[in-house]
């Protein structure tokens, strides 16, 4: 290529000025959340809370929290840096993101709990199932959940960036699209999994089963006077105990779907739903 051209092209991605529209700066020399380690230390995670279905039996526990922390703690220092916009205020992240990590250590043992529910809802919800320990090693459904629960819990305490990535390595691997920003239940199953979206705000109960397809989303988004939607309100829909919602059904907004309920397939519903009704 002319020389003259690429001095211009690189004259021109060096200005500031055109990055403006998506808020790009070099985090003050910190590097950015990196996918790839992400997605080791998630490898990681699976092995140390569900050991020889994702990972060797014979792993040495103490070491592998041990790593997971010192490699979990370098991204979760990142997503701060992130948003960063100060050096000043970067200067608190390290301490931050040791603190953090810390806490969330402390919540494997419940993700284990939960996901261990998951599988056994796995197995008594589908008939084509063996065990539960056939789920976890081979149902989309267990992937993305161990994800979640882990994005989940580094969401609920305010980590930036980090849980969205970790959300979408499974969206990537299943198919399957939760918001680290989600509230689940114990027993949860999502049969066949794939196309299931559940949205940021969406409360989902004990023992609630989706099939392929299922969409939890907002059905308006409230504007600013810029013309912005508003962050951080309740819009996706609340799913009590015991709900089945069949392939390709569309439940929008902040709505109830009532306990025991289910609705059938490729339905579009936008008002509450009582418990125990059956919408078909």
């Amino acid at each position: 290529m002319d020389a003259k051209i690429i001095k211009r092209v690189v004259a021109q991605l060096c200005e500031e000025k055109s990055l403006s529209e998506i808020s790009f700066r070099t985090n003050f020399n910190t590097q950015m959340p990196s996918v790839k380690e992400l997605s080791e230390v998630v490898t990681l995670l699976r092995s140390a809370i569900l050991p020889g279905y994702f990972g060797s039996a014979n792993i040495k526990i103490s070491t592998v929290i041990d790593k997971i922390s010192k490699e979990l703690k370098q991204e979760v220092l990142r997503g701060y840096c992130f948003f960063c916009e100060t050096p000043s205020e970067c200067a608190s992240c390290s301490y931050k993101s040791s603190n953090v990590v810390e806490s969330f250590m402390q919540t494997l043992p419940q993700i284990r709990h939960l996901l261990a529910t998951d599988a056994v809802a796995a197995y008594e919800g589908d008939p084509a199932a063996r065990s539960a320990g056939e789920a976890v090693f081979c149902y989309p459904s267990i992937k993305a959940l161990v994800n979640h629960r882990i994005a989940h819990e580094l969401y609920k305490l305010g980590v930036p960036l980090v849980p969205r990535i970790i959300s979408e390595l499974a969206h990537s691997e299943t198919g399957i699209d939760i918001n680290p920003g989600a509230q689940i239940g114990e027993k949860f199953f999502m049969d066949h999994g794939t196309g299931i979206v559940i949205g940021e705000t969406s409360v989902i109960g004990k023992n609630v089963r989706l099939y392929q397809g299922v969409t939890l989303g907002a059905k308006s988004f409230p504007l600013d006077d810029n013309g912005c939607p508003i962050k951080g309100i309740a819009r996706h829909p609340i799913v009590e105990d015991e709900v089945i919602i069949y392939a390709g059904a569309t439940i929008l907004g902040r709505i109830t779907i009532g306990k025991g309920a289910v609705i059938g397939g490729n339905k579009w519903v936008t008002d509450a739903v009582p418990a125990g009704a059956k919408i078909v």
